[in-house]
Order: C-alpha cells, then structure tokens, then sequence
C-alpha cells in the first residue's frame, strides 16, 4: 500500500530510533537512506512527527510551537549543496499545546522563535517524507538530566502514539568525533563493535535498565559515548515503548571507524 492511501486513524504508531551519522546522508543516496526511505513507506501516515534530537541541547526540556519552523544547518565545512536543502515542514502550536498538557512532570516549555529543525531532524525525515507534509515537532535534550530523566520523560509520550503521533530519537548509540576517520575506508575500532552489540543485545533483552545505568561502565562504552547528547535520544522511543512492541532493526553498520548507525523500530508490524 502506498503512502498516499495510508491513514493514522485507528493506527497505533511504532516508535524508532535513527542513528543519523554524518549531515552528508541528508543529500546522499546509499544503503542508509534508503533504509530510511522503505522505513517512510512502511509506517502508517503520521498524524504528526516529534522528534527528540541530539542537536538541541537545552537547559530544562523544550518543544517546538512555532507553525513554520525553519530548517537549520548546525555544522561547519561541508559542500555548499547541504547548506542549500531546505526542510519545510509546518510545525503545529496546537499539537505543540496538546502533547505538552499531556506530560505531568518536567514542565515542557514552549519555543515560538528560537530554534526550528536541525538535521538531526530533518536530515532523516527528508528521505523518510520528502514531501515535507506531516507537521513536525523538536524535543530538546536537557543535558543536565541522567538517562532516567529522559526515559521517563518518553514513558509520558507513550499515549501520543494512539494520537497518531510518531516519535522519534535521533541521535547514535555510539557517536565519538575525536575518534573518527572521515576520509576513505576504514574498519571500526573494536570498541564501537563491543558497545554497539553489548546495546544490540540490551535491546534484544528488553534489559533497558542496563542501558540507562551501565553503558559508561566499561571501556568500551566510555569510549563510544564521551558526551551524552547523541545517546540520550535514545530513551525517547525506548520510554514510550511497552512490552508487545516487536523489535525490528531498520539498519545497522558502522561507519568513520567510531560512529554506530544502527537504526530501529519497535512496534512496527
């Protein structure tokens, strides 16, 4: 069935997480993005998307309300085609409105003008909705929190997803810049191989305390995660799954020696 005759009425939306790598996926067309393509087809049409971005890092926790956020290119040093992709999906202060009444503790507060769309946004919904239709909603990452702050915080998104809310984590479960090779290829370090199947296998287990408590326990995940803002999306999706949602992996590999772009879904059939 194509996206066009898919509908969110009676639908209950799946829940994904994206490992979204480097800002050149945004223009590129490889094995990645067309995942996240096929990924675009196979999920019944959103009512609307929120997505809980490694990119937006705030004090306290903030939602979008503004009714045409602007597409933003938070990075530096790359060719002048990516700085020209625009992203115009409407934003919503209504549906903005209705999923903060709906979370009882932290406050969320509403953004009308400062942020927008960063590409941990719209780098991947681009190729998972290219035609910019389906209203869209930024979660900031409060980085002062723990892992239990935002896991928490996605449990109370868990009714969104009978709204027709689909909710998003974009970020990497191992994400280290310092250590990455950007130029030709190169095997990973076997440390971001050891993480990202210790987390693999986490899921896997339905062990998501683990993740939240012992992911710097180790070496290798200190390695993997030297600052928490791409792996805090994670909890978003992880808080606002339940029991019967099916795991499905939507990608998985390694790329830049140190980055995990694996991908995946629970609760899509």
């Amino acid at each position: 069935m194509g996206r066009a005759k898919k509908s969110a009425a009676g639908a209950r939306m799946p829940v994904i997480f994206i490992g979204h790598g480097n800002p050149m996926h945004a223009i590129a067309d490889n094995a990645f993005t067309q995942a996240l393509a096929r990924l675009g087809r196979e999920i019944p049409r959103p009512r609307a998307i929120l997505c809980a971005s490694a990119h937006w890092m705030t004090e306290g926790s903030w939602i979008t309300r503004m009714a045409q956020p602007r597409t933003i290119h938070d990075f530096y040093g790359f060719p002048e085609a990516l700085f020209q992709v625009q992203y115009p999906a409407p934003g919503s202060p209504a549906i903005a409105d209705f999923i903060r009444a709906r979370i009882e503790d932290p406050k969320v507060h509403p953004d009308d003008e400062n942020w927008g769309l960063d590409h941990g946004t719209w780098a991947v919904l681009r190729h998972m909705y290219p035609e910019a239709d389906i209203p869209v909603l930024q979660l900031s990452i409060y980085m002062e929190q723990p892992a239990e702050y935002h896991f928490k915080l996605g449990e109370q998104l868990r009714p969104l997803r009978d709204e027709g809310i689909l909710i998003v984590g974009s970020g990497n479960i191992v994400h280290n810049l310092r250590r990455a090779v950007l130029r030709g290829e190169v095997a990973p370090y076997d440390w971001a191989v050891e993480f990202d199947a210790w987390v693999k296998a986490r899921l896997e287990n339905r062990d998501y305390a683990a993740l939240r408590n012992d992911a710097l326990s180790t070496t290798a995940g200190r390695l993997s995660i030297p600052s928490p803002d791409h792996w805090y999306p994670l909890f978003y999706p992880l808080g606002a799954a339940d029991d019967r949602d099916a795991l499905r992996y939507e990608y998985e590999g390694l790329e830049n020696g140190s980055i995990s772009m694996r991908c995946f879904s629970l609760g899509l059939a």
